[in-house]
């Protein structure tokens, strides 16, 4: 089955001292940090795109746009769900949103692209 506009997926995960701003180093507070919540909306994106691409494709991210409006206290569980909403060739646009048991703590869009998982390696491992 091929990727189309309007599929969606969600993902699940739980505030931790682990995702907090002050492990991450992105603050001083034991809150959910902002590029913990981002990697959960990245998360919900890339394995929708995985489940529709042949083994030697995978998708990388390339844009966030992405506000953090609530904080989420530690031991929360989360929720992220990204929607398709464009196919450019290669590029794939989602809209993406999580939450916390409350409320809504994040929304905006993510950008992905498909690439050859081989090449795509060799050509970051060459900068070595």
């Amino acid at each position: 089955m091929a990727l189309e506009v309007g599929m969606r997926n969600e993902v699940e995960g739980r505030s931790s001292e682990e995702t907090s701003a002050i492990a991450i180093g992105s603050g001083s507070l034991r809150v959910l940090s902002t590029p913990s919540m981002l990697a959960l909306m990245e998360r919900a994106a890339s394995e929708l795109v995985e489940r529709h691409l042949p083994a030697e494709q995978t998708s990388v991210g390339i844009a966030l746009n992405v506000k953090h409006t609530a904080a989420t206290p530690i031991g929360l569980k989360l929720r992220a769900e990204a929607l398709i909403t464009a196919l450019d060739g290669r590029k794939i646009i989602f809209e993406v949103r999580a939450f916390d048991e409350r409320e809504e703590i994040g929304s905006g869009t993510h950008e992905r692209f498909i690439v050859d998982r081989i090449k795509f390696q060799s050509k970051a491992d060459g900068k070595r």
